[in-house]
């Protein structure tokens, strides 16, 4: 009598189905990739005064102010000129943004996060920068009298020609950072720190770093 044949399907259909998953989910991961590098779509963006929230927005010269910043991702925006008085930036990341000429009195920025950033002849007058990490980040001509600093990041700061007056500055490292004819007359300098600094013609500065 003839031996019955093998159920040899049987035991691979297993396997047929998963190479047909694996061959389907190759040709699609290129579509599925694709529409993960998406840009946001406009639910999940924060629009304020016709400025979209996200990083690398275009918004010189916006209307932020008293706006809702906090733990936003701003990385490389540009607000240069913009009105962000009062706005909270606590824990937002601004790396690489451009706020030139713009207003920041009284923002509330807490340990923002903001290597890079230019802040060039801002008001930051009693804005609070408390924790802020500041990298490299350029302030020249600035003008943040009455701002608190305390326990800044400031390695590698431009604050040439800055106003840092009655600025509370305790515990701050202000480690390289340029402070030519800077003015921190008033400033509350305790446990403050100046290791290689330029401190050429500052005013109110420290002797002896």
């Amino acid at each position: 009598m003839a031996t019955p044949a093998r159920p040899l399907h049987a035991r691979w259909a297993g396997v047929g189905s998963a190479l047909a998953l694996a061959c389907g989910l190759g040709s699609a991961w290129p579509a599925l990739a694709q529409t993960a590098a998406l840009p946001a779509t406009s639910d999940e963006v924060t629009i304020v005064n016709g400025c979209p929230l996200w990083p690398y927005a275009q918004c010189p010269g916006a209307d932020l102010r008293h706006a809702d910043l906090s733990a936003k991702d701003l990385r490389g925006v540009n607000f240069r000129g913009a009105q962000l008085a009062r706005a909270d930036l606590r824990h937002a990341n601004l790396a690489g943004a451009v706020l030139d000429d713009a207003d920041l009195t009284a923002v509330r920025a807490y340990a923002l996060n903001a290597p890079g950033v230019s802040l060039r002849r801002a008001t930051l007058v009693g804005a609070n920068l408390e924790m802020a990490r500041l990298f490299r980040a350029d302030l020249r001509d600035a003008n943040l009298s009455a701002a608190s600093l305390e326990a800044a990041r400031l390695n590698l700061v431009n604050f040439s020609g800055a106003r840092l007056t009655n600025a509370n500055l305790q515990e701050s490292k202000f480690v390289g950072s340029q402070l030519q004819n800077a003015d921190l007359r008033g400033a509350w300098l305790r446990f403050t720190i100046f290791p290689d600094a330029n401190l050429t013609g500052c005013t109110g500065c420290p002797e002896g770093w």
